[in-house]
This record gives C-alpha cells, structure tokens and sequence, in this order.
C-alpha cells in the first residue's frame, strides 16, 4: 500500500501542470530539451549601441546548431516583472529570447525616457541583425518577434508599426503611455510614482511632462494602419487596461487587419497566478507564424 501511494505521488510529480479547458500545456513549460554537447544552451551578455551608449542585454540561446528564430521582450516601467521565465519557456521552445534594459534602467547607462525606450527597441533589433550578431548567436533574423509588457507592450506595439522585419508581435496587458498623458499633469504624477520609479534614472515629473507633451504621438491606437497586416497577440487581464486594448483591435480589424487575437484572463497586471496559462498562450501563437 505504502509503494503505491509513493509511485502515485510520484506519476503527480511528473505530471504537466493543468491544462485549459479543450488545450494542453506545451512541453517546453515544463519539459527539458535533449542536451546537445556540440551546441548547448547557453546564455550570452549583450551590450547594445544605443544614443551613444551601450544599453545591457541578455541572450538566451537554445541547444542545437540552429539558426534559431528571435524573441525580444520589452520590459515595463520600471521593469520589476521582466518575465524571465517566459524567457526560459521560449528557450526550450527552441526560440532565442533576448531581454535588455533601456537607458537609464536597470544599470544600463544613459538616461530614461519615453522617447529613449522606442529608439532602444529600434536599436536592439538592428543589432540582431548584424553579421556579426547573427553568426555569434546563430539567429534567423527572418524570424523575429517583439514581445512586450506593460510599457514594454506599448513599445512593442509603436515599434512594430514601422518595422517590417517582424513576423509577429504579443503585448501582454499593454500601457497606452499616450493615454496616460492625456490625464491631468498631477494625475500623470502619481501613476507614474505609484510604479515606483527607484531604478530609473529619471523622475515621475520629467516622464509625466514628456508623455503630456507627446500624447497624441504616444497613443498607440495611431498605431493601428502599421500593424493591420501583421499577425498580432493581445493578452490582457483585470488591470483596467483592457479597453484601450479592444479599441486596437478593432481599430486594426476596421482598417482591414484580420491576423489579431485577443486573450483576456482574470488576473493581475503582473499575471502573478497565470504564468503558465501566459506561457502557453505565446507558445501555441508561435508555433502558428511563418516558419
């Protein structure tokens, strides 16, 4: 009786976390890949040029010869979630995933700003796609995609309007900065202090200022004719971020964009109790874009 219980304890142990109604958990959330001893995984420090400076990065490459497709993820503001182990996940889903840190966040050098952060996303996908990037990472830079939260969603949304080098983009409960800075200057203030600001180096006036200045050019519904023909995931959650969101898409579905998907669960804004259900929606969306 005692040999069962422990064998039945144990078959628990190795079991995949539950699944969605009707879906299953992809195995890289919780499956290792072979080793390859010829090529493993491996991480790799990046430093990025970037508005004179070298931004910090993090390459996550998989086992295997490759060439690997290309993830970025966008961090939020200030970045406390930067969603690691969806990294990972990625990575054992065979994908490059690459994370870094904006001027003037997180020790990169410089100075943060809203403006800043777009042109760092520029930046880091052209550095992807130099040789020499290409030939140390092994990365098939014809197969990138922008994944971002939060703000980090609000960057990947603007940046993905004009780059035409992406097959796919995901915004997990994205930030409309352009909404936000229409709001009362004070307002601006205090959301911007709530999100604690510590590891920036900036202050919530000096951002609060730029995204009142710059509103209508930071409001991502503008963004809608650019990503109408790109396949697009949109995970939101009960952060009150949502509607802008659903104006996106439809906005993108009127200008005659039919590749955008919405998800919402019911969680927090860091999706704090979904990681997996997180992890798995990305996966399965993935694995439907060009090979």
């Amino acid at each position: 009786m005692r040999l069962s219980r422990i064998a039945i304890g144990l078959v628990a142990l190795a079991a995949p976390a539950a699944a969605l109604p009707g879906q299953s958990v992809p195995p890289a959330i919780y499956t290792d890949p072979a080793p390859d001893p010829k090529h493993p995984a491996r991480m790799e420090v990046l430093h990025i040029p970037s508005g004179g400076v070298e931004i910090n990065g993090v390459a996550y490459v998989p086992a295997g010869a490759g060439p690997h497709p290309v993830v970025v993820i966008c961090h939020g503001l200030p970045g406390n979630e930067k969603n690691l182990d969806l990294a990972q996940a990625l990575r054992r889903a065979g994908w490059t995933v690459v994370t870094f840190n904006y001027r003037g966040s997180w020790g990169s050098p410089g100075h943060y700003g809203f403006g800043n952060d777009l042109a760092d996303a520029d930046a880091v996908l052209a550095y992807l796609r130099t040789p020499a990037s290409v030939a140390a990472l092994g990365s098939d830079t014809k197969r990138m995609v922008l994944i971002g939260h939060s703000l980090g969603g609000w960057v990947t949304l603007m940046t993905a309007a004009h780059d035409r080098g992406l097959i796919g983009a995901a915004a997990i409960s994205p930030a409309n900065i352009g909404l936000i800075g229409k709001l009362p200057r004070d307002a601006v203030i205090k959301r911007l202090e709530g999100a604690g600001l510590e590891t920036l180096a900036t202050d919530a006036a000096k951002e609060a200022d730029e995204a009142i200045a710059k509103s209508d050019a930071y409001d991502f519904a503008g963004a809608a004719p650019g990503l109408k023909g790109l396949p697009l995931l949109l995970l939101t959650s009960d952060d009150g971020l949502q509607p802008p969101t659903v104006a996106l898409m439809d906005a993108i579905r009127k200008s005659g964009g039919d590749r955008v998907r919405e998800v919402h669960v019911a969680t927090d804004h860091s999706w704090s109790d979904a990681r997996i259900r997180l992890e798995s929606e990305i996966i399965r969306w993935l694995d439907t874009l060009p090979k």
